[in-house]
């Protein structure tokens, strides 16, 4: 007897079965994960309070979305829809790229769990707005003239991603300490500085542009990535 061969462990590689309560979706159901992951964390996120949170029970929930991976991995997809793609690749590669890039930030900014979860989700990538987003990055290395579009992507994302994820937990912290970033950085400034012997950040801390200095940051890390890339045309 032929063994059964094992199914894709991926909720994008099985068919959703007819809800039984039509109030409650699966789209219902991953957009309250989302607001649970923003508000708490992943740590926040099982299928019984978020049954609680829509007043179903777990067992409901199951119907639409088999485990929690399967939540993670959908949850991601949907806010990756929130990355708008242009229907036509940029002529100027690089111009392209640092859209997309940044793009990509100002997602994981707003949802701090999304970077970290990225290699955890399951085959997240099979989801349609994740595969849209990675064919736009490779239709811009194509332009560009790169033989395989998907090898610059792998460094430019690794960064993008890296980068994210740092700059998300250290604004995860701040928020955690309720206090504005200024005040944050003010009171942990003298211990960082001791501990260095330099002057990290301007004195005036509270008049600083600290998301300045973030996005700056960010975009001369990019900068560096994409002048090695262009090395290699």
């Amino acid at each position: 007897m032929a063994a059964k061969s094992n199914p894709v462990p991926s909720v994008w590689a099985r068919q959703q079965a007819e809800p039984e309560q039509p109030a409650l979706s699966r789209r219902s159901i991953v957009r309250e994960a989302i607001a649970m992951l923003d508000a708490d964390g992943i740590e926040a996120l099982s299928m019984r309070k978020l049954g609680t949170r829509l007043n179903a029970g777990a067992t409901s929930l199951y119907r639409h979305v088999a485990t929690k991976d399967e939540l993670m991995e959908l949850a991601v997809d949907e806010v990756f829809g929130e990355i708008a793609v242009p229907a036509e690749p940029a002529v100027d590669w690089r111009a392209g790229v640092v859209e997309a890039a940044e793009a990509f930030r100002a997602t994981a900014l707003r949802h701090p769990w999304l970077a970290s979860v990225l290699g955890q989700a399951g085959l997240a990538y099979l989801g349609p707005n994740l595969m849209a987003f990675t064919k736009w990055l490779a239709e811009l290395f194509a332009t560009a003239g790169f033989a395989d579009p998907s090898r610059p992507a792998e460094p430019l994302l690794a960064y993008v991603v890296g980068m994210s994820t740092t700059e998300a937990a250290w604004l995860t912290t701040v928020a955690r300490s309720g206090e504005t970033e200024a005040e944050f950085v003010a009171r942990l400034l003298p211990a960082a500085q001791e501990a260095s012997g330099e002057l990290l950040l301007p004195a005036d801390v509270a008049a600083a542009d600290l998301a300045g200095l973030r996005e700056e940051k960010f975009r001369y890390g990019l900068d560096v990535v994409l002048d090695g890339l262009s090395m290699r045309l």
